[in-house]
């Protein structure tokens, strides 16, 4: 009875570990629309998505913590549960720190807001830390997951798309440049939170196929 209860519990947490990164993606999404609808002006191509948040503009303190605040925690908190449950106790930490950092350097971009009008400022300098160790953190992340995800048929189903997700965010920084640069930005910020929701689905489910096998 122990056992049956420890793996009942184990099923829950982990799909609360998955809720979180769907709600991570889904909370980022919807903030962006509606502050960017309530900014008349705002413009998806040439703007960074970081000047929503910016010093002096409005709704900023919502942005930053719905924004980046908030979802960077629940990705780190996804993280652990992903890397608990792809490795089983048995993997290195590599891709759990990966992810896990990505979410925290998240965070800490909405904790310091991007001050736009002076890019030498030391908040723009944490901003731009926060926002770039996101980046590299993930894909830290995602390329060392690979080999643990083989280790199980549940979970090795789930590379191939997870590397296209993962190589399209990195083909999307080539649209950052010209005359519309905040393209780049968004198809980015789009397949990282695809991945996120990607993962987090197959981490819901991933219980049930257990118990199923």
């Amino acid at each position: 009875y122990s056992k049956q209860l420890n793996t009942k519990q184990n099923a829950m947490k982990q799909k609360q570990h998955a809720l979180a990164g769907i709600t991570a993606a889904m909370l980022f999404i919807s903030a962006y629309w509606l502050h960017s609808t309530a900014r008349p002006g705002f413009s998806h191509f040439t703007k960074a998505v970081s000047e929503l948040g910016s010093a002096g503009a409005p709704n900023a303190l919502t942005w930053n913590a719905l924004g980046y605040i908030i979802p960077g925690l629940l990705i780190a908190y996804f993280g652990v549960g992903l890397h608990q449950s792809v490795t089983q106790g048995e993997g290195g930490k590599l891709p759990l720190y990966g992810l896990v950092l990505s979410g925290l350097f998240l965070t800490l971009s909405g904790i310091f807001p991007g001050d736009f009008d002076n890019r030498n400022s030391f908040t723009m300098l944490v901003h731009s830390v926060g926002s770039i160790g996101s980046f590299v953190a993930f894909l830290t992340a995602a390329f060392s997951y690979p080999p643990f995800l083989k280790k199980n048929p549940f979970w090795e189903k789930t590379i191939l798309s997870s590397l296209l997700l993962t190589w399209l965010c990195i083909f999307s920084g080539f649209l950052r440049s010209g005359a519309m640069p905040g393209i780049g930005q968004r198809f980015g910020f789009l397949f990282y939170f695809l991945w996120i929701i990607y993962m987090a689905i197959h981490l819901y489910r991933f219980n049930n196929h257990e118990h199923s096998a």
